[in-house]
């Protein structure tokens, strides 16, 4: 059990805290009330960077949201190794796809946003390399594969828009696997922070300034390749230069001109420029 899901409690707020969560797992699974529509959904928002999507589009992704779940914090979705699973869009909160060393070590591969697919590659590779856990509660969409291809086939430019999200995703990957093996720590936090505020960004959930952020420093330390103290003294170099502040789940950008120099942060490779299919 990792560090931060552990804290000290009296025996009653203890008892109190196994009601409620006993309550949660019993409605995991349940939506407790309408998600946003799939015309105003974080997907839609994101695919529209790559497509101008057509009334027709639009109705296909409102019948990939059909079914809508809710799942609690902390407990998988996804196991890594498992067989014939679903695909998740994304709708609310926040999750991390991680892999499970043979030592118990883990190793956080990203962090999903609202308007994430979640194990869309899983699914037309029939088993999952890496396992999703909620980092918050979240709200999705679950995806049967059968649907997924019918979707495809029916309307061949979402296709290519969902497509270009999965090259996108990859393209992030590439730059996480550089920022590990040849960033320094301050540089890798400093790419790190502006490319979660781009992302978050393109799906109206963040700004230049800055963006709300559920993650704890042992997340960034699992992403990151680095301790968590160590995390801790580079959030602390970063806020007294003044080019950032994470503090009480909130990213705060002060010089951001002065972040990106740090980072070499190109956001090019996140494919931001407009729609390429009209």
């Amino acid at each position: 059990m990792h560090p931060y899901f552990s804290q000290e409690v009296r025996y009653a707020g203890l008892i109190q805290s196994s009601v409620r969560a006993a309550f949660s797992l019993l409605n995991c699974g349940r939506s407790e009330g309408p998600m946003i529509s799939a015309q105003h959904s974080p997907l839609t928002r994101k695919l529209s960077a790559f497509v101008a999507l057509s009334e027709a589009e639009l109705a296909a992704l409102e019948r990939l949201h059909q079914r809508r779940r809710t799942f609690v914090a902390g407990r998988d979705m996804v196991h890594q190794g498992q067989t014939d699973q679903a695909a998740y869009v994304l709708s609310s909160g926040w999750v991390c796809s991680y892999k499970i060393q043979p030592d118990g070590t883990r190793q956080i591969v990203d962090f999903q946003i609202p308007g994430d697919f979640l194990g869309l590659r899983s699914v037309l590779l029939r088993t999952s390399d890496h396992s999703f856990e909620p980092i918050v509660k979240i709200e999705a969409a679950e995806v049967l594969k059968d649907d997924l291809l019918k979707t495809f086939a029916e309307t061949p430019r979402l296709a290519a828009a969902i497509l270009w999200a999965a090259s996108r995703d990859e393209a992030m990957v590439v730059e996480h696997l550089v920022g590990l093996g040849r960033r320094d720590a301050d540089a890798r936090m400093a790419h790190f922070l502006l490319e979660l505020g781009s992302r978050l960004a393109l799906v109206g959930l963040g700004t230049k300034e800055g963006y709300d952020c559920p993650l704890t420093q042992y997340h960034l330390a699992d992403a990151l390749g680095l301790s968590a103290i160590h995390v801790n003294r580079v959030l602390r170099q970063l806020r007294e230069s003044g080019m950032a502040t994470f503090r009480n789940g909130r990213v705060s950008f002060g010089d951001r001109d002065k972040l990106v120099a740090l980072a070499e942060f190109d956001p090019v490779y996140l494919d931001h420029t407009g729609p390429l299919l009209i």
